[in-house]
């Protein structure tokens, strides 16, 4: 049997080897999305807003003179504040097919750092910009920040320790003419009611960040795993996809000149896809991202479908034949039918896992 070793890299080479790991593991696939080296190499050097309240340590397995599995391990002070835990993450997983002893070795060590710096149990699949496994889509690219893992993750996570904690649906509609007419009506009918859906091309500079993240915030605060944005992150984020068309894809909505309301939908950017020889995109894999919340005191009155009415026109005035209603917790049942109201199925299932540290 050949010997596991982890190791804390630190080094830029060492970091460097941490990133790659990505590729290596998502090259047998027809098609998967590019990594974003710089951004996890900025993370992994603490030179990021989204390193703010979190310290960050990563794990790497060598076994027989390589790289065979990696994780960050997160302590989240914004998170446990929030939620009143004591939560450890373990991002960015990635393993090498036939790996399951490195694994059970690095993701104990991971988490043993993390009982250290005060968790009580760690979580897989969900947090700090993690999104969480797929269970049945394996080889359909999915949206561009989702995971697209390959199957024998869960059987890996699970032999380690970790159980699943929460399901998650994905939603896609397919454009079709009744929709833009339907959609045309939801936007009308929530204008005429006095409501302003805004692009955030044309909200005042000096209040679309603020104005934003506060409504993100309050919208999601009582969404499971959720951790409250800071403004740099979203100033970030912001700038970062201005150049996929995100300041006109996605809207506040407003009341009395107060934000009610908030869509952040990033269209879809298949230039950044790694294709095998012979294989395309399909126009039901050209998805956008979507995140659609409405202040507790403006529910129910038809804000949610304006917004993502809008966000979708848009993408369907720039050529898109599917858009995507994105993740929703299985039990999430008023996001679940708002999907259903505009003409979303179900397409795809993901996992969070979790591993408690006592009794074990």
């Amino acid at each position: 049997m050949s010997t596991v070793r982890i190791e804390v890299p630190q080094d830029k080479n060492a970091l460097q080897s941490f990133v790659q790991l990505y590729e290596q593991v998502a090259a047998v696939k027809s098609a998967y999305w590019k990594p974003s080296v710089r951004f996890e190499m900025s993370v992994l050097r603490s030179e990021t807003p989204f390193n703010e309240e979190r310290t960050v340590r990563p794990f790497m397995a060598w076994e027989e003179g390589k790289v065979v599995a990696r994780v960050l391990a997160v302590m989240d002070a914004r998170y446990n504040r929030h939620w009143h835990e004591r939560l450890g993450h373990l991002c960015w997983f990635e393993a090498l097919p036939g790996t399951r002893q490195a694994v059970k070795s690095l993701l104990n060590e991971a988490c043993e750092w993390l009982r250290s710096q005060g968790a009580n149990a760690a979580r897989a699949g969900h947090g700090m910009l993690e999104f969480p496994f797929v269970i049945d889509a394996y080889e359909e690219l999915p949206p561009p920040v989702l995971r697209h893992n390959p199957s024998y993750y869960h059987s890996l996570l699970k032999d380690a320790g970790f159980a699943t904690e929460r399901s998650f649906v994905d939603y896609k509609i397919e454009v079709r003419p009744e929709l833009l007419v339907q959609w045309l009506g939801m936007l009308e009918a929530v204008r005429r009611a006095g409501y302003a859906i805004v692009p955030l091309r044309d909200v005042p500079e000096e209040r679309r960040v603020r104005d934003f993240v506060a409504t993100f915030n309050d919208t999601f605060s009582a969404h499971w795993g959720w951790t409250p944005y800071s403004e740099k992150e979203m100033a970030g984020l912001m700038k970062a996809l201005t150049r996929n068309g995100m300041l006109d894809t996605s809207v506040l909505a407003y009341r009395d000149d107060q934000p009610v309301g908030m869509v952040l939908l990033v269209s879809e950017h298949q230039a950044e896809a790694i294709l095998k020889l012979g294989r395309t995109v399909q126009d039901s894999e050209r998805l956008n991202v979507l995140a659609i919340g409405v202040r507790e005191s403006d529910r129910g009155r038809g804000v949610n479908l304006a917004m993502a009415s809008y966000g979708y026109l848009e993408l369907v005035r720039r050529g898109a034949k599917y858009v995507s209603y994105t993740l929703v917790l299985d039990d999430n049942w008023p996001s679940r039918r708002t999907a259903e109201k505009l003409g979303a199925f179900v397409c795809a299932n993901y996992v969070a896992y979790r591993r408690d540290f006592s009794g074990r």
